[in-house]
């Protein structure tokens, strides 16, 4: 008898470390538990201000703890993350409004290219250090993911209409609004029953408990030969 599969979607922004951590996570593990894994891109910036929330990295304690943190995580779940030394800066003067969009572009139009293109931001910002606010910078993402140009002019000239904005507002008011969301990622497995929410990338034992799976650690494929 077959096992039906589990739909769980990821709402996600690439100025998140650990939206990158969770992204790999279940990016991994969508063979060994049968997911039907939705990316959903949405605005963190959008997230914190509709839940009065505040971004760890402007609160002193937190910002400190998230430095030794993140060094820990990465390690453990085999993810390079370093911050760029502007990191501060840019989630001050700058924006993801661009790359976010971009992604909802993809998915609407180019969504082979969607998963690539995820991590492609999370890459260029946590291990080259460069820009991803910039569209000369979201080309590249592009560029890197194996898109041809004529579907990177595209997708950019996409970023600029009202489909694609709205697209976004939809998909942080769905995770604010249906599924309480206050941070990123936030994760929604749709279990039989009710949608079951998570934060962060830390509760994956708990998540495979929810879905009745098997948590094998943060390297499935390495658990899997041992």
């Amino acid at each position: 008898m077959s096992v039906s599969r589990i739909t769980v979607e990821l709402f996600y922004d690439v100025i998140s470390p650990y939206s990158y951590l969770a992204f790999e996570t279940l990016t991994r593990y969508r063979a060994p538990w049968n997911l039907d894994l939705k990316l959903k891109p949405f605005f963190l910036g959008g997230v914190m201000k509709e839940s009065n929330n505040r971004p760890p990295a402007l609160v002193p304690n937190k910002a400190s703890y998230m430095t030794t943190d993140l060094r820990r995580l990465s390690d453990f779940y085999g993810v390079p993350i370093k911050p760029p030394d502007f990191f501060l800066d840019f989630i001050m003067t700058k924006s993801t409004i661009k790359p976010q969009r971009f992604l909802v572009a993809l998915d609407m139009k180019y969504p082979q290219h969607l998963e690539e293109a995820s991590r492609g931001f999370w890459k260029r910002f946590y291990q080259d250090n460069k820009d991803i606010a910039e569209e000369d910078s979201v080309a590249e993402v592009g560029r890197a993911a194996g898109m041809q140009e004529d579907a990177i002019k595209d997708a950019l000239a996409m970023i600029k209409e009202d489909e694609v904005k709205k697209a976004l507002l939809e998909n942080t008011k769905l995770a604010v609004d249906e599924y309480g969301a206050f941070g990123a990622p936030t994760i929604v497995a749709h279990v039989p029953g009710k949608p079951e929410v998570f934060f962060g990338s830390d509760r994956f034992e708990v998540m495979a408990h929810v879905m009745g799976k098997k948590w094998l650690g943060p390297k499935p494929a390495e658990a899997a030969k041992l």
